[in-house]
């Protein structure tokens, strides 16, 4: 065992030893825990931590940690067989050098004081890691940078902040268009899990060629090339150092690193840790498939015989509960690719289809509702309205043509549910 890890599972022991006497102190029991997502300032902009809010998954409190005497065998990285699953793909090409400081220690006591917690975010990462080593192994990119949608979105493609980040790596609006991410009233693809990820490895290569320093490409993507530069300038003018661990940063940017590289020593060494990663396997998840026109999002996963959420965690990109104009990609299982063809036939046989109406000078959307068979209240949030929506003759609104609107409204209820607004 080297130097650096005796001494990090000593901290973490002694962090352990004082969490658990203030649990002492409050007859045992901790407050609940606050578990931040960080990603305001991804794409380059300071912000606040991103707010999620993550169906089906409620943080209860965990038991502290309590490291064995004995701690197991290590095992070591063997280049000379094919990876087990895709933890042992992604340890095989990390390559950013590792940061050693107390943030560090402070940030694996968090995660590991919380195993439901983290094993139910790596969980959901499962479905997105083979895309993302797949991309980042192709480009010749560290490959613990699938890591960093945890710290982002804790792996949630429709998480959203109070500063607008959107989507697993939380781009901002206006990045996002200079990554030629799609953002209008029908697609966002800022949550697209294929265009974000191409968009975000995009920025990551464009910060470390500027920099041409892991730390401080993370620390951009995070606070903003800018600052960032301006931080490392400030430093080279007064003489002192211009890396990361020396710069002046708010306090978020001075964690989102630590964070990193917490989760990368745990997927690193989990048996260290006495933590136990889902098993992910090492082969591709998902592919694409065209999108039929005109059907929402619930009978489209119903043709592929998926669960409606789990359907929308592969394709949350989309603003409006249906499928509007051609053109468009669905990402399915590979396993579903079948079952969902032979009923695309069926589909357009029956000729029943979500269409556009645009609203015409002096007509009332109440008239419109009624003539389409829906409430006032489905309209609006079909076509995600509010009362304070302004919307005038020209007005493209979606609406059922023979089809049942109770589709597209529980596709709303699951993505509202999942943390856009």
């Amino acid at each position: 065992m080297t130097s650096h890890t005796v001494r990090t599972v000593l901290l973490i022991a002694l962090l352990m030893a004082g969490t658990a006497g203030a649990r002492a102190e409050t007859g045992g029991q901790p407050p609940p825990p606050a578990i931040p997502v960080d990603g305001p300032a991804s794409a380059g902009v300071a912000g606040t931590s991103a707010t999620t809010r993550m169906t089906g998954l409620r943080l209860s409190t965990e038991q502290v940690l309590e490291l064995p005497i004995h701690q197991p065998r290590v095992l070591k990285l063997d280049l000379t067989r094919d990876a087990n699953d895709i933890w042992d793909r992604i340890r095989r090409g990390f390559a950013i050098p590792d940061l050693d400081s107390e943030l560090v220690i402070e940030r694996q006591a968090f995660y590991l004081n919380r195993p439901t917690f983290l094993k139910q975010v790596f969980e959901r990462g499962a479905r997105y890691l083979y895309h993302i080593v797949d991309e980042l192994e192709q480009r010749g990119l560290p490959t613990e940078l699938a890591l960093l949608p945890m710290v982002e979105s804790n792996y949630n493609p429709l998480a959203y902040s109070r500063s607008h980040a959107s989507g697993l790596w939380q781009f901002i609006p206006s990045t996002g268009r200079n990554f030629n991410l799609v953002q209008d009233k029908w697609i966002d693809e800022r949550r697209d899990v294929i265009a974000s990820t191409n968009a975000a490895l995009d920025y990551l290569e464009y910060l470390y060629e500027m920099h041409g320093d892991w730390h401080l490409a993370l620390a951009s993507y995070n606070w903003g090339e800018g600052a960032v530069g301006r931080a490392v300038k400030r430093n080279l003018e007064a003489g002192l150092p211009g890396e990361y661990i020396h710069l002046r940063m708010p306090d978020e940017t001075r964690g989102y690193i630590p964070k990193f590289q917490a989760l990368k020593n745990i997927v690193s060494q989990p048996e260290l840790f006495n933590f136990e990663l889902p098993h992910v396997p090492n082969y591709r998840h998902f592919t694409t498939v065209e999108a039929p026109r005109g059907i929402d999002l619930a009978t489209a996963a119903e043709m592929a015989e998926m669960p409606i959420d789990e359907f929308i965690a592969l394709n949350p990109g989309f603003n409006r509960p249906v499928i509007n104009h051609s053109g468009l990609s669905l990402v399915l299982p590979l396993d579903k690719v079948g079952s969902f063809r032979e009923r695309v036939g069926e589909i357009d046989s029956a000729g029943k289809r979500w269409k556009t109406y645009q609203l015409k000078r002096g007509e009332d959307l109440n008239a419109i509702a009624r003539r389409y068979g829906l409430t006032l209240a489905q309209l609006r949030q079909v076509n995600g309205l509010n009362a304070r929506s302004q919307i005038g003759p020209g007005h493209t609104l979606l609406v059922p043509d023979g089809v049942d609107p109770s589709g597209a409204l529980e596709a709303v209820r699951v993505i509202d549910g999942n943390g856009r607004n």
